[in-house]
């Protein structure tokens, strides 16, 4: 089989086929350069949740539940520390309006039984004694976790490697040029090229700061919320690293920009004022997969026989990569990758919903 795409996705698949016995090739010009390389590494099924995304929530709740196995696999298998942290994760209100806001969702997210409480200001800072003292209100999600992208892509690199799978340094122009009985597209943004499918890309500007003195930052939870407005989120690193984030825009470039660079950092500074003092040591830009519905595609291509996608993952690429990888081995190694979805987890998520929007690739 070959797999197109050397993500976190494409190489998670890569990984679980290997080790069940099949032979794979990752095809990829510069493995885990793309959006993998960029994300933040949330794993927030609950933070993540929004309004009229039943269905995927759904999905992201069952993948991060996979996520502790997942870490403890991968790491057994590739010795490397993913940065795996359980602390939770703190969504917070700058304002009244923001707090109202962020309450809105709050509500939502707890009639679907999802693990959020409600904290007051004191409550919040007994917590994280960093916040800004202007901090009106916030919640935490402990079941939101973390885990450094970047070493999650050199871990399936290395576990995939050591199960068998053949890594080709080059891109594919066509699939019709790839000898393989099966083909997994997860290819990001370069996925309609192939396919046809409806996925575009979506930039996303992203910082990372790290602190002065060398040590870890001065807080530890995950924090997301709203400055004024401005939605924002910070992700401490036992390194000392802390990951501020993203602008979402309908643009394809990446170039980073000084408005989108001062937007974030005043947001992280009015919730974290320690951040004022930290050096910038990353402002980059990358492209998510988007699709029109905003869900992962997942499954075979109709009149496609042997091809299936692993793409589309937009914001959740990384929270979603066990479920994903999980989800399309066993499509494969049933032996029925041209089939209807085995999985009823899987239904919303298939290709055919984009049957009738789909191009010749």
């Amino acid at each position: 089989m070959a797999v197109v795409g050397g993500g976190a996705v494409g190489l998670a698949v890569a990984w679980r086929c290997a080790a069940r016995g099949l032979r794979v090739t990752v095809h990829d010009p510069a493995p885990g350069s793309g959006a993998s390389h960029v994300a933040a590494g949330m794993l927030s099924p609950v933070a993540e949740s929004y309004f009229g995304e039943r269905e995927l929530t759904a999905l992201l709740v069952a993948s991060a539940a996979r996520w502790p196995a997942f870490a403890a696999e991968l790491t057994a298998a590739s010795g490397v520390d993913l940065g795996y942290r359980t602390e939770g994760t703190l969504v917070v209100g700058l304002t009244g309006d923001d707090l109202a806001e962020a309450r809105r969702l709050w509500s939502y997210q707890r009639d679907l039984g999802l693990p959020i409480s409600p904290l007051r200001p004191s409550e919040l800072r007994d917590r994280e004694p960093a916040l800004a003292t202007r901090v009106r209100g916030g919640a935490i999600a402990p079941g939101d976790h973390q885990v450094d992208p970047r070493r999650l892509v050199t871990a399936l690199r290395t576990a995939a490697g050591r199960a068998g799978a053949t890594l080709v340094a080059g891109g594919v122009r066509s699939l019709s040029d790839l000898d393989a009985r099966v083909t997994v597209v997860a290819a990001g943004c370069g996925t309609a090229a192939l396919t046809g499918l409806p996925v575009r890309p979506v930039k996303g500007q992203i910082l990372r700061l790290r602190a002065p003195d060398g040590g870890p930052p001065g807080f530890r939870h995950v924090v997301r919320g709203y400055a004024d407005g401005e939605p924002v989120y910070l992700v401490p690193r036992s390194s000392g690293e802390v990951v501020v984030g993203a602008t979402v825009e309908e643009r394809a470039d990446t170039d980073v920009t000084a408005g989108a660079v001062l937007r974030l950092l005043r947001a992280a500074v009015d919730l974290v004022p320690e951040l004022a003092e930290y050096d910038l040591v990353e402002a980059t830009a990358g492209l998510r997969p988007g699709t029109p519905d905003n869900r992962p595609v997942i499954g075979p291509l109709p009149g496609r026989p042997g091809v299936l996608a692993a793409t589309g993952h937009h914001r959740h690429g990384i929270v979603l990569t066990p479920v994903t990888a999980d989800l399309v081995t066993d499509l494969i190694v049933t032996g029925q990758p041209g089939s209807p979805a085995v999985d009823p987890l899987l239904a919303p998520f298939t290709p055919e919903r984009f049957a009738g929007q789909r191009r010749s690739g």
